[in-house]
Parts: C-alpha cells; sequence; structure tokens
C-alpha cells in the first residue's frame, strides 16, 4: 500500500477494512457472504422479485449434469467470488463442460480468508449452485456496486465490459457524477448513461446496508429490472490503492468505526 499500517488510530479506508477484519465480528456476515444463503434473507427484505432464481444445488463437480440445466445458466461457487468462481453459459451446445469443472473445482479449494483474513468467509458451506442466465442491454451483465456506510450510499462503481476481459471500473458518487479516481482497473472511456431507475438501486442498497458499519451491495439492472448481486464486507480486501490517494482518506472520512467490544 506504500504506507505503514495504523490499527491503533486508523485514517484511511483501507486501514479502516483491516481494523473492521479484527473488530467487528457480527456472525451474520457469514450469511451475508454466502451466495446462496444470502438470497432468503435479500428476500425477507425487499422481496423474491430481486433474486436471480437457483436451478441446482451440487455439493460436488461431479453431479453436474447438463440434461438437468437449461440452454443458458450461470455456475458459481458459493464462498468464493472473481472470475474463477463464476462460469456463464449462453449455449449449452457448444459448451465445455469438462473445462468448467476445472475451473469450479479449482474454486473450491481457494479461501478468502486464508488469502486475506476476510472471517467471514470462513464457515461458508462450499457448495455449487446454478443460477439463471440474466443479460443486460449491452450484451453483458453490468455490475452496480454500491459502498454504503451505515445504511447510506456515498459512492458506487460500474464494472463495464466483463464479457470481454477488458473489465472497466467507473466509480461515480450517490448522484451519479463521475468521480475521477481509479484502482485495479481503467475507466471505460466512454459514455455511461444514469440508469432510469438509478434512485430506487440507491433505496435498495439503503435497506440491504441498514444497521451495517459497512458493506458493499452488489446489484444488476436488467433492462430496468433490478436483481441482487452480492454483499462484500471488504472491498479488495483492503489491499488496492486509490489513485490518487486522497480517495483513500476521503472514504476513511465516511466509514465511522463502531467502538470495539470489551
Amino acid at each position: 500500500m506504500g504506507y505503514r499500517l495504523n490499527l491503533k488510530k486508523p485514517v484511511t479506508y483501507n486501514e479502516k477494512l483491516q481494523w473492521l477484519k479484527l473488530n467487528d465480528r457480527n456472525p451474520l456476515y457469514t450469511t451475508l457472504v454466502d451466495k446462496l444463503s444470502v438470497k432468503k434473507w435479500v428476500e425477507s427484505k425487499i422481496g423474491s422479485e430481486y433474486i436471480i432464481p437457483t436451478l441446482k444445488i451440487y455439493h460436488d463437480v461431479d453431479e453436474i449434469n447438463l440434461d438437468d440445466l437449461p440452454s443458458q445458466f450461470v455456475l458459481k461457487t458459493t464462498h468464493y467470488g472473481d472470475s474463477l468462481g463464476v462460469v456463464v453459459c449462453k449455449d449449452k451446445s457448444i459448451f465445455n463442460l469438462a473445462s468448467a469443472k476445472e475451473r469450479l473445482a479449482k474454486s473450491m479449494t481457494l479461501d478468502y480468508y486464508k488469502a486475506g483474513r476476510e472471517w467471514p468467509y470462513k464457515n461458508v458451506q462450499r457448495l455449487i449452485i446454478a443460477e439463471e442466465y440474466k443479460e443486460d442491454q449491452f450484451g453483458e451483465l453490468r455490475d452496480y456496486k454500491f459502498f454504503c456506510f451505515n445504511g447510506k450510499v456515498k459512492a458506487m462503481f460500474i464494472a463495464s465490459d466483463r464479457s470481454t476481459g477488458n473489465v472497466c471500473f467507473d466509480y461515480y458518487d450517490e448522484n451519479f457524477n463521475h468521480l475521477d479516481f481509479v484502482q485495479s482497473h481503467p475507466m471505460y472511456g466512454k459514455a455511461i448513461k444514469k440508469p432510469e431507475n438509478f434512485e430506487e438501486m440507491v433505496r435498495i442498497a439503503s435497506v440491504l446496508s441498514e444497521g451495517l458499519t459497512h458493506v458493499r451491495v452488489d446489484l444488476y439492472n436488467v433492462n430496468g429490472k433490478i436483481y441482487f448481486g452480492e454483499m462484500t464486507f471488504y472491498h479488495y480486501g483492503g489491499m488496492v490503492p486509490f489513485h490518487p490517494k486522497e480517495w483513500d482518506y476521503k472514504f476513511g472520512f465516511w466509514l465511522i468505526l463502531p467502538k470495539p467490544e470489551l
């Protein structure tokens, strides 16, 4: 990160995320990072219409049977994110099941807890789920990721060009004003239109983050239909710099840490 970690008086966003790993141990977080169990929780908060239906649940890659799945679907591991834990099938007739199984089997061995001490993932049951395939008007499934602080959206970013492998991230404030900073990915370089139901997405993210010190709520917007994606408590594990670095301090200012229990 380029600076010494201060856990006694953390100031930056990335410092405070490390502090939260050590001191904010709400057991609910394990449910909320589990890509299967979180669906019931979200449904109880905002309704089933925001949930992407689960088609099948597998304990092992060898249980996956294409005959039981539609022509298009998504496979993902419940305990792990990133591209390795997600396989998209757009056409079952040409789908390479062997390659998908190899990829998912690798994902099943990986552990966010061991990598960055993100403790909520430690006890998530490792399963593979098949979900309905969704595609937006851009021919992909753009993520709208909302940074929520004590139930208030302060910023968000959109992940574009995910299907090409050249992922771009563009950050915005809660009113969809573009923010001039980057982290791991470049900006898209093209104007991104504000979704017509953007305010509704902000409302949903606020509802789902109510009572939580900090969480990133990821949503999808498929031709005006909003779907829940996932919840992330430690954006990038708190280990990716902001450029310019002043944004590390701005996000840190928004993140008000709770008093640790004695």
